[in-house]
């Protein structure tokens, strides 16, 4: 079967047809992958009582990108509050720039991704009207009560009787020496036997008659000698 130039010329048509097809589809896919400023979404919330500017990279082709973000003041002039590199993602990344954010205040946030984007975010940031730390929640400290003062602990009465100080004990006279007869030496270190209590006993009733029995001779010889004499 040979082909005829017809069939040919037919063949041709429908090859280009379906080229150009296929780079219309790749056009429009890779337009809608490519990053662009749409991909980007500013924020200024509160973590917690600290103020933070949230940006978020929803580019789903992931196209390196530099984020920067500047406060601007009522004269025109912007002071740098960061500047952070991030790869976004189809669901969206964020990247927080820390900042203790005034009720009101305006920010610039600039988008640099390679040579598609080098813009800014539009319209400005413009952050919310009630700061995340208000004086209310602060609490207010209180005053400590001063402590009592502890009662002072006297001072112990001194004595009514004066210590007599050590020359007027040296000075003090010896004690008199006692005439009671010091007991025989040696009678301390006897022991006591039961007839001991009795010997003290017979030998004062001995005494006793020595003396009368001498009281007798000594009268008896006197009135001899007063017979004699007469």
């Amino acid at each position: 079967m040979s082909i005829t130039r017809r069939s040919a010329r037919r063949s041709v048509r429908i090859l280009g047809v379906a080229s150009a097809s296929a780079a219309v589809v790749l056009g429009l896919s890779s337009s809608a992958l490519a990053c662009t400023i749409r991909d980007f979404k500013a924020e200024a919330k509160c973590d917690g009582e600290k103020g933070v500017i949230v940006v978020t990279d929803s580019d789903a082709s992931r196209t390196p990108a530099t984020i920067s973000v500047f406060l601007k003041s009522n004269g025109g002039v912007e002071t740098q509050v960061g500047k952070e590199e991030v790869k976004g993602s189809a669901q969206g990344t964020p990247v927080s720039f820390p900042e203790d954010w005034k009720p009101n205040a305006t920010y610039r946030v600039h988008i640099k991704a390679a040579n598609l984007v080098d813009e800014d975010i539009q319209p400005d940031l413009l952050a919310p009207s009630t700061a995340c730390k208000t004086e209310s929640s602060t609490p207010t400290p209180t005053a400590k009560p001063k402590p009592k003062p502890k009662p002072s602990k006297s001072a112990p009465a001194e004595s009514a009787t004066p210590t007599p100080s050590a020359s007027e004990s040296s000075s003090a006279p010896a004690a008199a020496p006692s005439n009671a007869p010091s007991p025989a030496a040696g009678n301390s270190n006897l022991a006591e036997t039961g007839a001991g209590s009795n010997t003290g006993l017979i030998a004062g009733i001995a005494g006793a008659l020595v003396v009368v029995g001498g009281g007798a001779v000594f009268f008896g010889m006197r009135r001899r000698g007063t017979r004699g004499n007469g």
